[in-house]
């Protein structure tokens, strides 16, 4: 879309340009006194419309800063090469007059490409120069009216499709911040669903035992409940750090008395896939050999460390209860 309104904007300068330039060239029945004056006015002109619409297109909309000091040296030499190359009565002539309309609309094409300040000095120059050699009533009655309304509107139409176009960006962000956002609730959903139906395998049983037996449960019956209520929280405060052999490790700790708390601090956040595995893995051997009274698994937003194992005597005991069985820290990055 944008490379067709560009392609019709370039079209419609040069075909203008190509227009005036005509305008000027048609001097029947008056000559010019210097035609060669005339003709390198109309030269000087058309080159300068070119390289302004054509140059720097393909890398980016605003004008080269060189391309504008042209523009500007463009604007001051027509009018006066026009102008001198003809008498004074003949300056009013139609095709004496072209160079209101060109160098106005040079001014439009700086303006069209983001060249603000040099646009409004180019159509500063045209009135300044026409009402010098014409007078102020011929340059206002024969086009400078129309150039400054085209200068003007030119401003106003890049002002509001400069506006539009980042009304549109910002659109499109928000577009796509609302649709991460629905992706991201749909996988919570997901994983509320799926953790539910956790709750109900591994707990379920156990809850419609308790109140068939209305609560005098046995002892193996008992460690049973225990490591079903650590297994749920284990899934709502650490769910990804688990995996099966995780889950199979952590459920044989328990069964040989030993207390593990996992917590989930975002350890594992932007870590890709594969790492998350490997660290799940080494997490699952590191459980599988403990002999420590309690475990304390964390998952901590560190940039370095993502997740620590930490092993502590039992309390009640002879052991200090802050004695330190067992320290172990598992990378965010995998470690050559």
């Amino acid at each position: 879309m944008r490379l067709t309104v560009r392609s019709m904007a370039t079209g419609l300068a040069l075909g203008f340009a190509v227009y005036f330039a005509a305008r000027g060239v048609w001097w029947t029945p008056v000559q010019p006194e210097v035609p060669l004056f005339m003709v390198a006015a109309i030269g000087l002109y058309i080159a300068t419309m070119l390289t302004a619409v054509l140059a720097g297109t393909d890398r980016e909309v605003r004008l080269p800063l060189w391309c504008g000091i042209l523009s500007i040296v463009t604007a001051i030499a027509v009018p006066h090469l026009v102008s001198v190359s003809l008498s004074e009565s003949d300056r009013v002539a139609p095709f004496a007059t072209w160079y209101i309309g060109a160098t106005g609309l040079l001014g439009v094409v700086c303006i069209v490409r983001r060249r603000f300040l040099i646009g409004w000095l180019i159509l500063l120059i045209l009135a300044i120069s026409s009402c010098a050699h014409m007078g102020v009533v011929n340059a206002f009655t024969l086009g400078l009216v129309g150039s400054i309304t085209w200068v003007a509107v030119a401003q106003l139409l890049v002002l509001f499709w400069d506006r539009a176009v980042r009304d549109t960006e910002r659109l499109a962000d928000i577009q796509q911040a609302v649709s991460a956002w629905h992706a991201t609730q749909q996988v919570r959903q997901r994983e509320r669903r799926m953790r539910v139906q956790l709750a109900l395998a591994v707990a379920g049983p156990l809850l419609a035992r308790t109140v068939a037996a209305h609560g005098a449960l046995d002892s193996e019956e008992k460690v049973r409940a225990r490591i079903a209520e650590g297994r749920l929280r284990d899934e709502l405060r650490g769910a990804s750090l688990l995996n099966d052999a995780v889950r199979e490790a952590i459920a044989d700790a328990r069964g040989r008395g030993i207390t593990v708390t996992v917590f989930d601090e975002g350890g594992l956040d932007n870590v890709d896939e594969h790492r998350r595995d490997e660290i799940r893995d080494e997490l699952a051997g590191v459980l599988a050999q403990v002999s420590t009274d309690r475990v304390i698994i964390r998952a901590a937003s560190d940039e370095v460390i993502a997740v620590t194992v930490v092993g502590r005597g039992g309390a009640g005991g002879s052991r200090d209860d802050d004695e330190v069985d067992l320290w172990h820290e598992i990378p965010r990055n995998r470690q050559d």
